[in-house]
C-alpha cells in the first residue's frame, strides 16, 4: 500500500512559483533562492497544515476536485510567511552546494549516526541560546556529511537547547570490520565556563553509504549544563 499527502506535491509547486515571482520583485528582506530555502519553506507550509492522504489515483482526482480557492490562499499566504522567516535565518552553508560525501567511495565504510544533545543553563535549566558547539575527534573538527550541516553549530532561540551533528561516513579497510570512535564535545557561550565532554562509539563497516537520515538508530548524548564565570 502506499500512503502519500497529496498536499506535498502541490505546495512544492506553489513553493516554486513564489520563489520565481518574488524573486521578479525582489523585496527588500529576500535574500536566498537555493534549493534549500525553498525547501526548509516547504516543510515549513506543510508543518502548518493538515495532511491529506491519497492511496490511489482516484484518491487523487478526488483531492483535486475538492480543492478550494480558501485553501489556495492559505498555502500562498503560508509560502510568503514561511519565505520570509527562512530568509531572516539565512545559514552559513549557502555558499556551498556540494555534498560532501561524493569523496567517499561506496564501501566499505563507516557510517556514523545522528548525535542528539541538549545544553542548559545548570542554574536556571534553561536552553543557552547563543551556545557554540563544536564535534572534533583526534584533534580536529569532524566533517559532516553535507553542507546543511554545520560545525561548529551554534544555538538559537527556536532550538530550545538541542543540537545534532551528522559525521561524514569515513572509509574503512574490509566489509564488517570493528572500530571505536572516540569525540569530543566543546560547548562555549559568553559568560559560561567551556564544558567538554567526550564519548566513545563502536561502529562496524557496511559496503555502501547510508544518505537518508535514520533517527531510531541516532546516538542521544547525555544533556550538559554551562555554569556562570566565577568572578
Amino acid at each position: 500500500m502506499n500512503i502519500h499527502n497529496i498536499l506535498e506535491d502541490r505546495v512544492l509547486i506553489e513553493v516554486n512559483n513564489n520563489y520565481k515571482r518574488v524573486k521578479e520583485m525582489n523585496p527588500a528582506w529576500f535574500t536566498c533562492d537555493c534549493e534549500q530555502c525553498r525547501l526548509d519553506t516547504a516543510a515549513y507550509v506543510l508543518n502548518k497544515l493538515p495532511p491529506r492522504y491519497i492511496v490511489s489515483g482516484r484518491g487523487l482526482t478526488h483531492m483535486l476536485a475538492h480543492t478550494d480557492i480558501q485553501m489556495s490562499i492559505d498555502i500562498d499566504a503560508l509560502i510568503i510567511e514561511g519565505m520570509k522567516k527562512v530568509s531572516a535565518n539565512l545559514r552559513p552553508f549557502h555558499d556551498s552546494q556540494v555534498p560532501e560525501t561524493s569523496e567517499v567511495s561506496k564501501g566499505p565504510v563507516f557510517n556514523f549516526p545522528f548525535f542528539i544533545g541538549s545544553v542548559y543553563d545548570g542554574t536556571t535549566f534553561e536552553p543557552v541560546k547563543g551556545a557554540e558547539i563544536s564535534l572534533s575527534r583526534s584533534g580536529s573538527l569532524c566533517t559532516m556529511i553535507d553542507h546543511t550541516w554545520t560545525n561548529p553549530t551554534v544555538l538559537t532561540s527556536h532550538t530550545r537547547g538541542r543540537y545534532t551533528f551528522w559525521v561524514k561516513p569515513e572509509k574503512a579497510q574490509t566489509l564488517n570490520e570493528t572500530k571505536q570512535f572516540q569525540f569530543k564535545i566543546e560547548i562555549k557561550a559568553e559568560g559560561f565556563d567551556t564544558v567538554i565532554y567526550t564519548f566513545d562509539i563502536p561502529l562496524t563497516s557496511c559496503e555502501y553509504i547510508i544518505k537518508e537520515p535514520n533517527t531510531v538508530e541516532s546516538v542521544k548524548i547525555q544533556d550538559l549544563y554551562l555554569f556562570p564565570t566565577s568572578c
